[in-house]
């Protein structure tokens, strides 16, 4: 039963993962909750970002694969990629887990509002479309992120790009784009729309792509865009863009002017704070617009808690979902629990796909001193006899002292598997030896993971 003094025991603000599972949760554990969502629910990762992206990473890679399958025997006619066709039942599709994820809520006894809320204070929240006023004894901000772009001062013909929301409104397939960015946004579009046939340029500020990961990981990623046919220009930023009669041109930084059809723009992403009204109801931001919380996700005001990209911490869909849970266990279930955020498992869908947990090397040597290097680099079985040159690369970072491994990174077909599964070992502190002493399963590409017995000496040493 609700605190008479308010109209919910919790509100969410935002229908992402994370906020709804916290409301969901709360509401069978026996809370009054509402929850608000203007735009459609589910969030990023399911209207926006994993699951649509997804879907184009298995759409890009049957052209290659049809192709590859004249090595085993196969021979496919007239081959033809239809944009249009694909993202109608892309979209049907995030409609179908959209819905569910309404219904869901609903089914849980959550009052779902489709409407911005904004703080009045504290304890209340105003509907912006309805103009309806709220009050809850708690509140949850799970408002995510959003993409970011400079202003026009900064990019003169910014007006004209596209973010990583709208790729999934192109109904026709472009024949140029050009990808501003080297993070995981930029890397997995950039072999998306290689591999449907379009021609693609990514432009990178930095040296190698995938800043904060292992470097042997960032340099196969760079590589394989390169074999991928996409052309990488780097230590360049856009000086301007501009609308032309054939498409639109892009000035770099370096001078270089580049003919082209779509611009993407995919140099990070924001929280989404921007007009919440945080600051009347005293909650405190980070100076790029972050929620900033404490380990339990409360922030700076005593009734109020965030979860998920907004705070920050780690923007991954799984994180935001635990985030949310432990949230809603520990103020309404009477089972505290925290979001441990150390080695957890991260994938990047490049093709070939990246997985990794854990820390990298140049990491590992920085915190413990001497470390112990396994590595290895193959063609797998399967590219045997489709002529198909891609190599499988892996990695095992073990602190020598005590020979506990710290860090797994794959880069091959089926990474982010493996790692989903390596990821226990890890979390569970598994040494080299128990590494060691799992049987392999033959055939397969895992199987390398546990027989790498020779350790890595750089060369010199």
């Amino acid at each position: 039963m609700t605190d008479a003094a308010y109209d919910y025991d919790l509100f969410v603000i935002g229908g992402g993962s994370g906020g709804v599972r916290a409301g969901r949760i709360a509401a069978q554990a026996g809370a009054k909750v509402g929850l608000a969502e203007e735009y459609r629910m589910g969030g990023t990762c399911v209207v926006r970002g994993c699951v649509p992206k997804k879907f184009m990473v298995y759409s890009s890679k049957y052209g290659k694969d049809i192709e590859l399958s004249a090595g085993y025997g196969w021979s496919v006619g007239e081959v033809s990629y239809d944009h249009g066709k694909f993202m109608v039942g892309l979209h049907a599709e995030v409609d179908r887990l959209s819905a569910i994820y309404d219904r869901n809520l609903k089914n849980a006894g959550v009052d779902v509002f489709d409407d911005r809320a904004e703080f009045v204070d504290q304890h209340t929240l105003r509907l912006k479309s309805s103009g309806k006023t709220i009050t809850a004894k708690k509140i949850l901000i799970a408002v995510g992120g959003r993409p970011w772009l400079p202003s026009a001062e900064e990019l003169p013909g910014v007006e004209h790009v596209i973010d990583s929301n709208g790729v999934f409104e192109l109904t026709e397939l472009p024949k140029r784009m050009v990808i501003a960015g080297g993070g995981y946004i930029a890397v997995e579009f950039a072999h998306v729309f290689a591999g449907l046939g379009t021609e693609v340029c990514l432009v990178y500020r930095g040296d190698t792509v995938l800043r904060g990961f292992d470097d042997e990981i960032r340099l196969a990623v760079h590589e394989g865009l390169k074999e991928d046919g996409v052309r990488v220009v780097t230590k360049c930023v856009f000086k301007s863009i501009e609308k032309t009669d054939a498409g639109l041109k892009v000035t770099l930084s370096s001078g270089t002017e580049i003919e082209t059809d779509v611009v993407l723009m995919a140099v990070g992403r924001r929280a989404n704070t921007e007009g919440l009204g945080c600051d009347k109801a005293g909650v405190k931001l980070a100076e790029n617009g972050d929620v900033i919380v404490d380990e339990w996700s409360r922030t700076s005001a005593e009734n109020i808690w965030a979860v998920g990209d907004v705070t920050g911490r780690v923007a991954l869909t799984p994180v935001a979902i635990r985030e949310g849970h432990a949230f809603a266990d520990t103020e309404f279930g009477g089972k505290p629990w925290k979001m441990d955020h150390e080695n957890i498992p991260t994938a990047v869908f490049t093709q070939p796909e990246v997985g990794t947990v854990g820390i990298s090397e140049a990491e590992a040597r920085k915190t413990y001193g001497e470390i112990d290097i396994y590595k290895t680099k193959f063609r797998p079985m399967k590219n045997m006899l489709n002529g198909d040159q891609t190599r499988t690369f892996m990695k095992l970072v073990v602190r020598a002292s005590d020979q506990r491994v710290l860090g797994v990174h794959v880069v091959g077909d089926d990474a982010a598997e493996m790692i989903q599964t390596a990821a226990i070992a890890v979390k569970m502190g598994a040494t080299k030896q128990d590494f060691d002493r799992t049987c392999a399963l033959h055939p397969s590409a895992a199987e390398e993971l546990v027989t790498m017995r020779t350790k890595w000496v750089p060369e010199g040493v």
